[in-house]
């Protein structure tokens, strides 16, 4: 079968839209398989100053994220797709329950990287039977900048927070592509709409933005809750209050929300279980029950160790002194990662008296560093009150 002609793509094209919205997505558009020079001196930029923390897969595939061509070579056009998963409330409505954990909108239910990759499949394939062509389907684990991609598009833009903005689903919306060896004639590229407003900047609970359009990842919650695998940062943890998983801060703030619909793929849509789950009854989770309740969920993937380690900071934050018994339980967990958190949350809500006291019941026993100078710490921090 010969290559199709510019009339024969411009018809597939008209097609593609509805064949994407027959397949669950919410909106499609497509970018040329190269990314802009600008585009790729800003990414070796922020990489060569860190701002990526411990993703370290990020310079690993350095060179096949800032140039498509390099992850496939006969790649001539990226179709972008999108789905909604716009929640039905307040997505912040959480936080002012300090003895409930908070998760991140699109955490709230099934991981979305195996319904939208199924679904890009069923596009692929109407696109190969279409066109006999040759397709490659990604979801955000591959080496791919989806976002600077879809901004290449008629998609959306990328706001002052970094992440992709569309006038008709606003901040809530995940991004599949899929590759092809199809020559489409790319979208005119969205204007960017963010005008002078700086929301989603201001909002940021950690200052995680150093100026509008950069992002330090190193000082993100959602960063810190997913992809950190060290102790956080005493700095960050009064900042976090209820966040246990991502962090919805800075998309919510953006007005272009208004726009947006609720999900409409149940898989997508919140478990009642996982709205405002109790920072009580999370803490009592062994591994095995944690893997249970999250099922199904990209919680799961932080493993209960991590998990643990966000929700006592969390519980520090609660002033819930009910909490206290479950947190004292942790001060002998194997993982020092998750004993150092159960000394702060201590820290938090005991008197010095009983702070003392189970210091020195545990530290004799503490071989860790990092434990023994959490322990360490708070004493200190009220010795410099004392002198104030």
């Amino acid at each position: 079968m010969s290559s199709p002609d510019n009339k024969d793509l411009a018809a597939l094209r008209g097609a593609l839209a509805d064949a994407a919205r027959d397949a669950g997505f919410d909106a499609v558009a497509v970018s040329p398989a190269t990314l802009a020079d600008k585009t790729q001196s800003r990414f070796q930029t922020w990489l060569d100053q860190g701002s990526h923390g411990d993703m370290a897969w990020m310079e690993e595939t350095r060179s096949r994220r800032e140039a498509p061509g390099a992850l496939w070579s006969d790649a001539r056009s990226v179709i972008l797709l999108a789905m909604n998963y716009g929640p039905s409330g307040d997505p912040l409505e959480g936080l002012a329950h300090r003895d409930a954990a908070n998760i991140s909108v699109y955490a709230r239910n099934r991981d979305y990287h195996d319904l939208v990759k199924k679904r890009l499949k069923r596009v692929a394939r109407w696109l190969v039977a279409e066109a006999a062509c040759e397709v490659k389907v990604f979801v955000d684990t591959a080496p791919v900048l989806e976002k600077p991609l879809a901004a290449q598009s008629s998609l959306g833009w990328q706001g002052k927070h970094t992440n992709l903005v569309s006038p008709e689903l606003g901040s809530w919306f995940f991004i599949g592509s899929i590759f092809t060896d199809l020559a489409f004639e790319a979208d005119e590229v969205h204007v960017d709409r963010c005008g002078s407003c700086r929301a989603c900047l201001d909002s940021c609970p950690t200052h995680a933005f150093p100026a509008p359009y950069q992002l330090d990842a190193r000082r993100c919650i959602s960063y810190l809750t997913i992809e950190h695998k060290g102790h956080i940062d005493r700095e960050f943890r009064k900042p976090m209050g209820n966040r246990i998983y991502g962090c919805d801060d800075c998309l919510a703030a953006c007005p272009w929300n208004k726009f947006a619909q609720e999900a409409s793929e149940t898989a997508l849509q919140a478990r009642e279980d996982l709205m405002s789950p109790s920072i009580g009854v999370l803490l009592d989770l062994d591994d095995k029950q944690f893997r249970t309740f999250f099922s199904g969920s990209p919680v799961k993937r932080i493993g209960r160790t991590r998990f643990i380690r966000n929700l006592l900071i969390a519980a520090g934050n609660s002033g819930d002194e009910t909490l206290l018994p479950k947190i004292i339980s942790l001060l002998d967990d194997p993982s020092p990662l998750v004993r150092a958190m159960a000394v702060w949350a201590l820290s938090q809500l005991v008197n010095a008296g009983r702070y003392e006291m189970l210091k020195s019941e545990h530290l004799v026993l503490e071989e860790d560093a990092s434990v023994r100078e959490e322990w360490a710490q708070p004493a200190l921090e009220r010795e410099l009150q004392a002198r104030r």
